[in-house]
């Protein structure tokens, strides 16, 4: 097991958000994308955690709507994209910075992921991936403000990150991933088993994240956009469809109508 991970816990948050808490040896923590502030004071408190920083990957509320009264009872770090749209921000990063929690012994490296938003970004280190909206396990973000071609080169970035890594989305969204892909790749060995595994973690009220970025690679069409059986599914609604970004274009608009 990676041990940093046993670092990292669950906040859940509104339906089907996470809140990631990673603590250190101390009582310093950060968070990852809070949306509410309520239940996660509930945890810093049941725990006796301070919160120094906070890290954001993208605008959306219910990524940031929590920061405000994160502040009001404690003065984090906050760091997160170039967006006009997040207030609070100590520190904005782009591509390639790194952002660094000296109280937890810990940094993240910024890895640029437009598609889901314009600005969206991710946060890699210790083999973590913290990816908010854009890799979901066996999914993606809706394309709100990129295209298809921004996720598709998004989603290539994070395929090239060691394949050990683990992947701490924002929603648990898995299950009904896993229907979709089914129907993208009935044949899939690897997303049949994930298919399994995660209906059975889903009956007994367990989370379904992290996942590691192997199975992804395996099972997650959105991954798979130059795989032929992914491309073949492609084709069945738009003849021309290439591999990459134009099968990305297709089996994302199927997967919002689906």
């Amino acid at each position: 097991m990676n041990n940093f991970s046993s670092r990292i816990s669950a906040i859940p948050a509104f339906s089907d958000n996470y809140i990631w808490l990673i603590s250190g040896e101390g009582r310093a923590c950060a968070v990852v994308d809070p949306g509410d502030h309520r239940p996660v004071l509930e945890v810093l408190e049941q725990h006796g955690l301070e919160l120094r920083h906070i890290l954001l990957t993208h605008h959306h509320p219910d990524h940031t709507g929590g920061v405000a009264g994160l502040l009001r009872k404690y003065p984090a770090r906050v760091h997160g994209p170039d967006d006009s749209r997040i207030r609070d921000l100590d520190e904005t990063v782009v591509e390639g910075d790194r952002v660094e929690l000296p109280e937890l012994g810990a940094e993240f490296s910024v890895i640029e992921v437009p598609g889901h938003t314009r600005s969206h970004i991710a946060f890699h280190g210790h083999g973590v991936l913290f990816c908010g909206d854009t890799l979901f396990s066996i999914g993606c973000g809706r394309l709100f403000e990129g295209s298809a071609a921004q996720m598709q080169a998004s989603l290539d970035k994070l395929a090239d990150l060691p394949p050990e890594t683990r992947v701490y989305c924002a929603h648990e969204y898995t299950q009904s991933n896993c229907a979709f892909a089914l129907e993208v790749e009935p044949d899939n060995a690897a997303l049949q088993t994930r298919s399994r595994q995660v209906a059975e973690a889903r009956s007994q009220g367990l989370s379904t994240i992290p996942s590691r970025l192997s199975d992804e690679l395996a099972a997650n069409p959105f991954m798979r956009t130059r795989e032929d059986s992914v491309v073949d599914a492609a084709r069945k609604i738009d003849p021309q469809a290439s591999p990459g970004e134009e099968t990305m274009a297709v089996i994302r608009a199927w997967k919002d109508r689906f």
